[in-house]
């Protein structure tokens, strides 16, 4: 496999993990909490800012490879990603519009990169 390749399957596969944890804090912020404390220093707090931690490391390394014109095409996933996770994790819907946007993002990162 072409190292470009599997350094973009890796930074798609950032992305996603970003978009996880952008998921995961929100699902915090819905549940109500026993003091100001609790509300930032519970498990899926901690687990989401470790796992965006994480996915930046990886991207930082996913873009020794990749170049940066294609990393913004990949970093534009993650509204997909967040759009699709939102609705199968916070139970949202997914209006005609999100999925318009959802759309014109994805014919967007494809002209780019073009």
């Amino acid at each position: 496999m072409d190292k470009r390749l599997l350094f973009s399957i890796i930074y798609l596969f950032s992305v996603f993990m970003s978009s996880v944890s952008q998921v995961l804090l929100k699902k915090s912020a819905m549940q109500p909490h026993e003091s100001k404390l609790k509300e930032y220093l519970n498990i899926r707090v901690i687990a989401a800012y470790a796992i965006f931690f994480g996915s930046t490391l990886v991207t930082v390394f996913a873009l020794r490879y990749v170049p940066m014109s294609q990393g913004y095409i990949f970093e534009a996933t993650g509204y997909v990603y967040v759009g699709v996770l939102s609705v199968l994790f916070l139970k949202e819907k997914l209006s005609k519009r999100k999925l318009l946007g959802m759309a014109l993002i994805l014919a967007g990162a494809v002209v780019f990169g073009l």
